[in-house]
């Protein structure tokens, strides 16, 4: 998987819809979870032991879980079109 270019397409996205206060919310928080989860799967192969990489592995299905919600709310208020969307949620 290519989480960072997965972090980016999200960041890049996202920055281009108009700014509301509800939206602003839910942007950073799906910009949070989305790097979050390219971060933790980047630091898997540095884990000093097995458990601290099952550990590290967590954290990134954590992530993603929480990405994936943050994209059916976003999708749900309509902020961003059903196609766009899938795209995001096909590539974790």
């Amino acid at each position: 998987m290519d989480f960072k270019n997965f972090s980016i397409a999200i960041i890049r996205t996202l920055s281009s819809l108009p700014y509301s206060d509800d939206l602003s919310i839910i942007r950073k928080q799906i910009i949070r979870s989305a790097t979050s989860v390219a971060a933790n799967y980047r630091a898997v192969s540095r884990a000093r032991s097995e458990k601290e990489k099952f550990a590290k592995i967590y954290i990134v299905v954590e992530e993603i879980d929480e990405t994936q919600l943050w994209l059916e709310i976003i999708e749900e208020l309509e902020y961003v079109n059903p196609e766009k969307n899938s795209i995001f949620k096909n590539r974790m």
